[in-house]
């Protein structure tokens, strides 16, 4: 079994690893506003549960095993699981089973055991048999009939109403049977007590789906372990992800931090910020293609690799698209397939819109963080861009979410040995920064291999320019918009002595009259299961 789902690594320093299952009649949509605060400081997995999630039917209606087992296949090897609703039995269910993979477990507006007994507070067994019979008569109605059951006691009924999760139900279908099964069956009065993880349980103040005497019965149940906490958030709905996300991620966090299983925060980088990569480029664009040389000759070889891919795109991404030089050898590989434009750069986009007659779709954008719906594209082609993505993990992440199953994407990166000669003559006169610095292969290999779903094939090849001056050089880099742009360059006008002893090092470089310029150049083929 494989599931739909997305992996979004954090946007500051991940801290820790949240795998987020969504409840009945919901999918991985109900987590989007909980990722605002959540991103911060996590790693997240948002999967869609079959049984669960409308449209996401399978051959057969999924087992609960099999369904346990499909969620670990995608997620990380050790994580914190968050469960909402029926997720949340699903997340204990998995600590119960795969102590080693589950760090911790958090449940959102959960019950252990749904369907009420004499002993415990739950949905009278009548009314949820009569709601089975809906879903059997017609799924799409019962999932109308559901929605207004979970905004029953909330403050803003229509509001939450609207921002409801709605994919997937013009193909809801009796497989979500299989999800009522398990809210009837599964009794899990016995298993929290006996989770070795820290667990946290979150109910809301006015959640009219759960009854209101399941913070006292949880509580007591937990008397005895004291690594379980039962929380009620206050003027909060069933629905607690969309109308409290704020205080259920910080619930969250401050829970995890006092359990000890938060990492550290890394030490921030000395990279150069988006905004200047971006602006240095922007610069560039009007004399770009009048020194772009190297950038001609790695995109044209990057071009070849295409012949080895079996695949008719339906979209095409051209990555990094710069002036968009590659954009009429990708329109004659591809004529029926829809071109997107994308890069960092304002005023390369809008230079290459111009050069393009204002055809097809140009987006200015990070590849760190895509302005593309998920699955919707075949084929990515990015030629010298992906050096400047300092967070390979987002950026693989990215081309995870946007491209279709079977889908590739191929791209060129600078290696750590670019510009070596110049990096060494630089470091004979001081021990400032004078050249950018750019990830080895092994951190892009890292970073993949952290991607649920995807595979990459990485190799190298040294590109070798010719100068007659160390100048001439210095001034193409310039003019591309690639000059030095670390954090660790020195401030100021370099003075005339160490210029001239760093080109007087340079000169040691020299052969047969010329002085080479070497660039480490990665190539990439990365597919999507």
């Amino acid at each position: 079994m494989q599931l739909n789902f997305e992996y979004l690594p954090a946007t500051g320093g991940a801290q820790q690893e949240l795998v987020l299952l969504h409840g009945w009649g919901s999918n991985r949509e109900i987590w989007r506003h909980l990722l605002l605060p959540l991103r911060p400081w996590a790693n997240i997995t948002l999967v869609d549960l079959p049984g669960c999630a409308p449209g996401c039917d399978l051959d057969a209606p999924p087992q609960l095993a099999q369904t346990l087992a499909a969620i670990l296949n995608c997620s990380p090897a050790k994580a914190v699981y968050l469960g909402w609703s029926l997720g949340g039995q699903l997340a204990v269910e998995l600590g119960a089973r795969y102590p080693e993979r589950v760090a911790a477990v958090v449940t959102l507006c959960s019950n252990p055991r749904f369907v009420a007994t004499t002993q415990w507070p739950g949905m009278d067994a009548g009314q949820f048999s009569a709601f089975r019979a809906v879903v059997v008569a017609d799924p799409g109605a019962a999932l109308r009939r559901f929605d207004s059951l979970q905004i029953t006691g909330s403050r803003q009924p229509r509001q939450l109403l609207r921002h409801l999760p709605r994919q997937g139900r013009e193909r809801a279908s009796r497989q979500l049977l299989a999800g009522l099964h398990w809210l009837a069956t599964l009794d899990q009065r016995d298993r929290l007590p006996a989770l070795i993880q820290p667990q946290l349980h979150l109910l809301a103040e006015l959640d009219g789906l759960l009854p209101a005497g399941l913070e006292q019965s949880l509580t007591a149940l937990l008397l005895e372990t004291p690594s379980a906490q039962v929380q009620v958030l206050a003027g909060a709905s069933h629905v607690a992800p969309l109308d409290a996300p704020d205080t259920v991620a910080q619930e969250i966090r401050v829970f995890l931090a006092n359990a000890g299983v938060l990492n550290k925060s890394p030490h921030p980088t000395q990279t150069p910020t988006k905004k200047e990569v971006a602006d240095s480029f922007s610069r560039a664009a009007g004399l770009y293609d009048s020194v772009a040389k190297l950038q001609r000759d790695v995109g044209a070889q990057l071009l070849t690799s295409l012949d080895q891919l079996q695949i008719v795109p339906a979209t095409v991404l051209d990555l990094g698209c710069g002036t968009g030089y590659f954009y009429a050898d990708l329109r004659r590989r591809y004529p029926d397939a829809r071109y997107l434009g994308l890069d960092l750069a304002q005023g390369m986009v809008e230079f290459a819109r111009d050069r393009a007659g204002g055809a097809e779709d140009w987006l200015v954008g990070d590849a760190e963080a895509l302005p593309l719906a998920a699955n919707s594209v075949d084929l990515v082609f990015s030629s010298l861009a992906v050096q400047w993505c300092y967070r390979p993990e987002h950026l693989f992440a990215e081309l995870s979410r946007v491209l279709r199953p079977g889908g590739y994407c191929v791209f060129t990166s600078l290696g750590p040995d670019t510009l070596r000669e110049l990096r060494a003559a630089w470091a004979a006169v001081d021990s400032h920064q004078h050249v950018n610095t750019f990830l080895p292969p092994s951190e892009l290999a890292t970073a993949a291999r952290q991607v649920p779903g995807i595979q990459l094939e990485l190799d190298n090849g040294l590109f070798r320019m010719e100068y007659q001056r160390v100048r001439d050089l210095l001034a193409e880099l310039k003019t591309l918009g690639a000059h030095n742009m670390n954090r660790d360059r020195p401030a100021g006008l370099t003075s005339r002595r160490t210029m001239a002893g760093m080109l007087q090092a340079y000169e040691a470089w020299r052969e047969d009259g010329v002085l080479p310029a070497t660039y480490d150049v990665i190539f990439g083929v990365l597919e999507k299961a």
